[in-house]
């Protein structure tokens, strides 16, 4: 039986306190391509596998042939330190005994072996054992790069999923969450809102005459425009639970859970005047030199029979009185349906 074809260079380390042995059975699987080490000791096995550069490049070992008598620990306490190192735990074992004690087969075993050699045994007894060692090392190996394999395309594919969840509820332009993420939003802190009796409010926005703007400067400086002004709603509303959406175009939504109009009111106008200081030229305005915004706000603690519908019908009546009356302002609602009940 001639192995060298198959196994050229792979690593065998044999452990034994008898040199003359380790020698000779050295020779003999050098001849069949199998690189040798050797150690005469538990300690010095453990300590080579770890740490000796030889076998430390690449794997370990490819293969342990592993006396049972040792000097200093019995061959399978040995086998079961190495099969609780993670570095070393698939690396096969193969018990070599002088003994045919069954007792000491079976803690081998027990202990993690894949076979066993009785001594004296012959060359091609032993090079059978070896085959068949590595074989099964084959497949573990397998084994592990397939489980390997498919553990990085369920990380792969669950980022990519979330990659694809995270655009679905983004506005590809501006970054903040999209009209369908804001009906859900709404919705779901509109429920909350009724369960815990707290105030929502809403703010409902809208660049004025960005149509103008955007036919005058382009569809690139129009795109810039909303980029910018989307920066500044970042910047001001930053809650964890606030969300601020791109409602359509050039209109924008923002929800504030548990706040009264008062606040949502303080809110608006920051943004508002935030906005005017970026400084974004319009001369085509007749509302002002630079970019403003109009903003609606409404307030609602939901009732029973309350819906989302009547808190964004108020707040788009609220925006709708700011562009009547001239633009770049903030009006509050007048009260609707359950709504006196939020302007504390």
């Amino acid at each position: 039986m001639n192995l060298q074809a198959d196994q050229a260079k792979l690593k065998v380390l044999i452990v034994d306190d008898d040199s003359h042995f380790c020698k000779i059975l050295s020779i003999s699987l050098n001849a069949e391509g199998f690189q040798t080490s050797s150690a005469d000791s538990a300690v010095k096995a453990y300590e080579k596998l770890k740490h000796d550069p030889a076998m430390r490049a690449g794997a370990p070992a490819d293969l342990v042939l592993l006396d049972y008598y040792l000097p200093d620990l019995p061959g399978s306490e040995l086998c079961r330190k190495f099969k609780a190192d993670p570095e070393l735990q698939d690396i096969p074992i193969i018990i070599m005994t002088g003994s045919s004690d069954q007792k000491h087969l079976k803690e081998a075993f027990d202990a993690g072996a894949v076979d066993y050699l009785t001594k004296p045994f012959q060359r091609v007894e032993l090079l059978a054992r070896i085959s068949s060692a590595l074989r099964l090392k084959t497949k573990i190996d397998q084994q592990k790069e397939y489980l390997r394999e498919l553990s990085e395309t369920a990380r792969r594919l669950y980022k990519e999923n979330r990659s694809l969840e995270k655009l679905s509820i983004l506005d590809s332009l501006t970054g903040l969450h999209n009209r369908r993420y804001f009906d859900v939003t709404l919705n779901k802190e509109f429920q909350r809102a009724r369960r815990n009796g707290a105030t929502l409010s809403l703010l409902m926005i809208d660049i004025d005459a960005f149509k103008a703007y955007n036919d005058h400067y382009g569809h690139p400086a129009g795109d810039e425009c909303l980029k910018r002004i989307a920066g500044v709603f970042r910047k001001i509303v930053n809650r964890s639970n606030d969300l601020v959406a791109r409602y359509g175009g050039e209109e924008f939504a923002i929800i504030l859970p548990d706040t009264p109009l008062t606040g949502a009111t303080g809110v608006a106008e920051a943004l508002r005047r935030e906005v005017a200081t970026l400084r974004i030229h319009h001369g085509v305005s007749r509302i002002s030199e630079v970019v403003t915004i109009s903003v609606g706000v409404a307030a609602m603690a939901p009732q029973a029979g309350d819906q989302p519908n009547n808190l964004i019908t108020a707040a788009d009546q609220a925006l709708y009185q700011s562009k009547a009356a001239g633009r770049n302002q903030v009006t509050q609602a007048h009260p609707v349906s359950s709504m006196h009940n939020a302007s504390a």
